[in-house]
């Protein structure tokens, strides 16, 4: 990655050298990780400040500049590849120097990066930090959207409560149930991965800073860990605090592993979500056909009038793409020998890359397929009356062989349940009704 057209680089020797001997992937840091690091600079040089370890204006000047890291101003400043040092140290430093040179400017004399900057640090506290905060603040964008998916879902359920339909298991015709239930149970499930994901995120606001290189504190404040955590809370508005053993914290990423984990989950969740939707919506005339998913651009370059299920389709690619980010994640996390883990940009940049996907996929299937499905009715109206299954509500009176006699004669002569049962038992009409009534009523 280059600077942006006429603007000057701002970091110095240790970005160049990055720069130079990380040419691998041609993929820097993700900007939202980028961010995180600039906050935790802030943070972290407030704190200094206000403990006397920085003066107070050389602390205000770095406080600055890197709120301007954290608020995007200088993402083309940040051009250090993903697959670098495991410890992440590149990027601290490419940090340090543009906060260095930025707060220098302001203050009319030089700013040292590692002295000053980086007081109280290590790129083996600072990284795993970002980490945690960059995941977290990304979380709350996931939840946002989320929350908003199983919401809308909720309210097609309540709208389709008295649709009685098909179930299906094995992919093949079950007893009914109401599309209302089915869509129920979707969102219960995503409810469920969201709880999950909170649960999760109360770890991930236990940070490693604090720590410095393996964690004992060597070079910082005793008192700088909690002053630094309070700072972090009020600038964010989430509560962190300090790893209950820091050791634990750079040596391993564990946190992340779990978070990596849960987000695994999501995505499975939406892909059930996104591959019901497409059998459901499949035909036209020669599918299932129970709904119609919003007719958003031409399916086929060849096939005059196709319409594909493309959101369902893409959000599918979406979650396979972060179960395998998932798979690089617990790889990367167990390279870890003694006092640190080595491979903790590509956990940060995953983990990003995770929480972003999953969130434009919360966010397309809310608007473009939940939201805008119609229901066809008459059609399912056609095959629940077809549905050999609802002999199952027979078997209490007739027994299990008898009413699977039924459902046999039912499937070969394309006939209902009900002209069926007429012939093959002595029950009257009324009774036979009230079974199969009983059969194809929501619960």
């Amino acid at each position: 990655m280059h600077d942006e057209p006429g603007e000057a680089p701002l970091y110095g020797e240790q970005t160049r050298r990055a720069i130079e001997n990380f040419a691998i992937g041609g993929r820097p840091m993700p900007p939202s990780f980028i961010h995180a690091l600039g906050l935790i600079k802030a943070c972290a040089a407030r704190v200094n400040g206000a403990l006397g370890a920085l003066p107070s204006a050389t602390a205000a000047a770095i406080a600055e500049a890197a709120e301007r890291v954290a608020a995007g101003e200088l993402d083309g400043q940040f051009p250090v590849d993903v697959f670098q040092t495991g410890s992440g140290t590149s990027t601290n430093m490419n940090a340090n120097e543009v906060i260095a040179t930025l707060a220098g400017r302001a203050l009319g004399e030089p700013v040292h990066p590692n002295d000053q900057v980086n007081r109280g640090q290590s790129s083996n506290d600072v990284i795993p930090t970002a980490i945690h905060l960059g995941a977290a603040l990304a979380l709350v964008g996931l939840d946002a959207e989320l929350d908003a998916l199983a919401e809308a879902i909720e309210r097609r359920a309540a709208e389709t409560a008295d649709i009685v339909k098909t179930g299906r298991t094995h992919l093949m015709d079950a007893v009914p149930l109401t599309l209302g239930q089915e869509l129920g149970g979707w969102a219960a499930q995503l409810r469920a991965c969201r709880a999950r994901l909170v649960d999760a995120g109360a770890r991930l606001r236990r940070i490693a800073q604090g720590g410095t290189a393996v964690g004992t504190g060597l070079n910082t404040d005793p008192r700088f860990a909690e002053a630094f955590a309070d700072e972090l809370s009020r600038r964010t508005g989430l509560h962190f605090v300090p790893a209950p053993d820091f050791r634990a914290a750079i040596a391993s990423q564990d946190t992340a592993v779990e978070l990596s984990g849960q987000l695994r989950v999501l995505a499975i969740a939406l892909l059930k979500v996104a591959n019901d939707l497409r059998w459901m919506a499949s035909g036209p005339t020669a599918g299932l056909a129970e709904i119609e998913l919003p007719a958003l651009q031409a399916g086929s370059s060849i096939m005059p009038g196709k319409v594909n299920p493309v959101i369902p389709e893409a959000v599918a690619m979406a979650c396979v793409q972060v179960v395998g980010l998932d798979a690089a994640i617990a790889l990367a996390a167990q390279d870890s020998r003694f006092q640190l883990c080595t491979m903790l940009p590509l956990i940060g940049a995953d983990l990003l890359e995770q929480i972003a996907l999953l969130s434009g996929a919360c966010t397309a299937l809310r608007e473009k397929a939940i939201m805008g499905f119609r229901v066809n009715r008459a059609g399912l109206a056609r095959g629940l009356a077809r549905n050999a299954m609802l002999a199952t509500a027979l078997a209490p009176v007739i027994g299990y062989d008898r009413a699977a006699a039924i459902a046999r004669r039912v499937l070969a002569e394309d006939r209902t349940v009900l002209e069926v049962a007429r012939e093959e038992t002595a029950l009257g009409d009324d009774e036979l009704r009230r079974l199969l009534r009983k059969g194809s009523e929501p619960f």
